[in-house]
C-alpha cells in the first residue's frame, strides 16, 4: 500500500511539472510574440505603434530632421548633422578613415553654430530695413516739376525734345492727381496713359527707365507679344501687374503707385483676313482695357500665371501708370495715304516734301492712322496721350556716344583706366561708327554691336603690356586700314 501512495505521489509530481513547464513555454512564446509585434509596429491585436528614431546631435525626430543614419552603438545622426561633421573634419585637417571625434564635442559645436544664426539673424534684417528706410517717398513737396523731369532726361537720352516734353508732362499730372486726391469740389481728374511710337532704337524704353530712377517708383517692363487671352498657352494679362508687385517687393501699396512699360504694343495689332480666333491680337488688347481704366484685380504673388498653389492678392490698377510703346512698322504708309488723300490739288496748291521722303512724318500720326494699323478704338480710348519718336540721325548717334552720363564711349574708358590706360577716339572715328549705325536701321543699339567689334582686340591686348598707357581709336583702324595710335606711359 506504501508502495501505491508513492507512486502515485511521484505521478502527481510528475503531471505538476509539465504543466509548470507548459506555463513557462506559454509565457515565453507571448513575451517573443510582444517582442516580434513591436519590432514590426504592432502590439496587441494589430494596433500601430510607430517609434521614430531621434538624432544623437539636435535631438529631431526623424519627421523633422529628414533621414537618420544609424551607427555603431545605438547612435542615430541625421544627414544634416553629419554634413556638418564632415565639414569640421575636413577643417581641422583630421583624416576621414580614423575614429570619429568625440560626440560631445561635436554636439556642443552645432549647439553653438545654431545660436550664433539665431544672433545673426536679427541684424541683417534691420540692415535690409535701414536699406529700406533710406528711399524717400513720393510726395506733393518731393515731386519734380517738368522742366525738372526734362532736365533729367537730357542727361541720358539724346534728342527727342516734343518726346521728353509731353512725357514729362504727362507724369507729371499723373502722379500730381495720385498724391492730391483733392475731390472736394466735384472735379474728379482721369487718369492719363501714354502711347509711345517710334522706330526700334530711339529711346523709347531707355526714357522710361530713366524716368522711373528719377521718382523712385517700381517699374515693371513687359512683352506684350507674351501675352494672350485667358484660358490659353501664354502669359495672361493679369502677369502685368505680377511683375510690377514683385518689382515692389510684393508691396501692394508701393506697387499701386508704380509705372508699367508694354513693349512691343503693335504686336497685339488686329490680324487682317484672320479666319482663326484671334487670341493673340485683338482678344489681348479687350483683356487690358480694365487694366488700363483702373479696377481691382487678383493677382498671383511670386509667380505668372493663377493656380491653386499660389497665393492671389488684390490690386487697383486706377493709380498705376501704363506707358505702351511700340515701333508700329509700315504706319507711315497709311500716313502718307492719308495725307496725300486729304491734299489740294490746283493752281493754290502748296508744293512741298513728298510725304514718303518726311523724315518727321510720324510725328504727324493721329489716332485714325493707329485704328487702321490693327488698334480697337476702345483700347486708344484708354491711351489719349500720343507721343511719337524720330529716327537717330548720323549727328544724333555721334552725341549719342559721348554726351549722355553712362555713354558707350564713357563705359569703355572706364573698363581702360581700371588697368591705368587713358582710351581716346578721334572724331572720324566717330562719325564712321555713326555711318554704320545708320546703316543698320537698328538704332543707337548698333553702336555697342560696333564698338564690341572693334574693341575687341584692344581689350585683350592691353592687360598683356603694363607699358601702353594711352590708345586712340583712328578712323584708319575703323576702315581696317591701320590700327589705333597706342603711347607708353612715359610719353603720355
Amino acid at each position: 500500500m506504501d508502495k501505491d501512495k508513492d507512486n502515485d505521489k511521484n505521478d502527481i509530481d510528475v503531471i505538476d511539472k509539465k504543466d509548470d513547464s507548459d506555463k513557462k513555454s506559454d509565457i515565453d512564446k507571448k513575451d517573443n510574440d510582444v517582442t516580434d509585434n513591436k519590432e514590426s509596429g504592432k502590439v496587441d491585436g494589430g494596433r500601430n505603434v510607430k517609434y521614430e528614431d531621434i538624432c544623437y546631435l539636435c535631438h529631431r525626430p526623424e519627421s523633422k530632421a529628414g533621414k537618420i543614419i544609424k551607427l555603431p552603438s545605438n547612435i542615430n545622426i541625421c544627414t544634416d548633422c553629419m554634413q556638418n561633421t564632415f565639414n569640421h573634419i575636413n577643417s581641422s585637417g583630421m583624416n576621414l578613415f580614423m575614429d570619429i571625434p568625440n560626440m560631445e564635442n561635436i554636439q556642443n559645436m552645432y549647439r553653438n553654430k545654431q545660436t550664433i544664426k539665431k544672433k545673426e539673424k536679427p541684424k541683417e534684417e534691420k540692415a535690409e530695413d535701414s536699406k529700406k528706410k533710406e528711399v524717400p517717398e513720393l510726395t506733393m513737396k518731393t515731386l519734380p516739376a517738368p522742366h525738372i523731369i526734362k532736365a533729367g532726361l537730357d542727361e541720358y537720352v539724346v534728342g527727342q525734345e516734343k518726346a521728353k516734353k509731353v512725357l514729362s508732362v504727362a507724369v507729371y499730372n499723373h502722379y500730381k492727381r495720385v498724391l492730391s486726391n483733392s475731390d472736394e469740389d466735384g472735379v474728379k481728374i482721369e487718369k492719363s496713359n501714354i502711347l509711345m511710337l517710334g522706330p526700334t532704337g530711339s529711346g523709347k524704353t531707355h526714357m522710361v527707365k530713366t524716368l522711373a530712377d528719377m521718382l523712385q517708383v517700381p517699374l515693371a517692363i513687359t512683352d506684350a507679344t507674351a501675352l494672350t487671352e485667358a484660358g490659353y498657352i501664354g502669359d495672361d494679362v493679369e502677369s502685368v501687374i505680377s511683375k510690377l508687385l514683385a518689382a515692389a517687393e510684393n508691396d501692394v501699396e508701393k506697387a499701386e503707385h508704380g509705372i508699367v512699360f508694354i513693349d512691343e504694343i503693335d504686336k497685339i495689332a488686329k490680324k487682317k483676313n484672320a479666319h482663326s480666333r484671334d487670341v493673340s491680337g485683338e482678344s489681348v488688347q479687350q483683356g487690358l482695357l480694365k487694366l488700363l481704366e483702373g479696377g481691382d484685380v487678383e493677382v498671383p504673388v511670386g509667380a505668372s500665371s493663377k493656380n491653386a498653389m499660389v497665393p492671389l492678392c488684390t490690386v487697383n490698377t486706377s493709380n498705376i501708370l501704363f506707358i505702351c510703346g511700340g515701333a508700329f512698322p509700315d504706319i507711315t504708309k497709311i500716313i502718307a495715304k492719308r495725307i496725300k488723300s486729304t491734299g489740294s490739288i490746283g493752281f493754290g496748291a502748296k508744293i512741298g516734301v513728298k510725304p514718303d521722303e518726311d523724315k518727321d512724318i510720324l510725328e504727324k500720326v493721329t489716332t485714325e492712322d493707329i485704328r487702321e494699323y490693327g488698334m480697337i478704338p476702345e483700347f486708344l480710348g484708354r491711351l489719349p496721350i500720343i507721343c511719337s519718336l524720330g529716327a537717330l540721325t548720323e549727328e544724333m548717334l555721334v552725341r549719342v556716344l559721348v554726351e549722355p552720363k553712362n555713354a558707350i564711349i564713357k563705359q569703355y574708358k572706364k573698363l581702360l583706366r581700371l588697368d591705368e590706360v587713358e582710351l581716346g577716339f578721334q572724331d572720324d572715328a566717330l562719325n564712321l561708327i555713326a555711318q554704320k549705325a545708320v546703316e543698320k536701321k537698328i538704332g543707337a543699339r548698333a553702336l555697342r554691336a560696333i564698338l564690341e567689334e572693334y574693341m575687341l582686340d584692344i581689350m585683350y591686348e592691353i592687360p598683356k603690356d603694363e607699358m601702353i598707357g594711352r590708345v586712340t581709336i583712328t578712323r584708319e583702324y575703323i576702315e581696317g586700314k591701320g590700327g589705333p595710335n597706342i603711347e607708353l606711359r612715359g610719353n603720355c
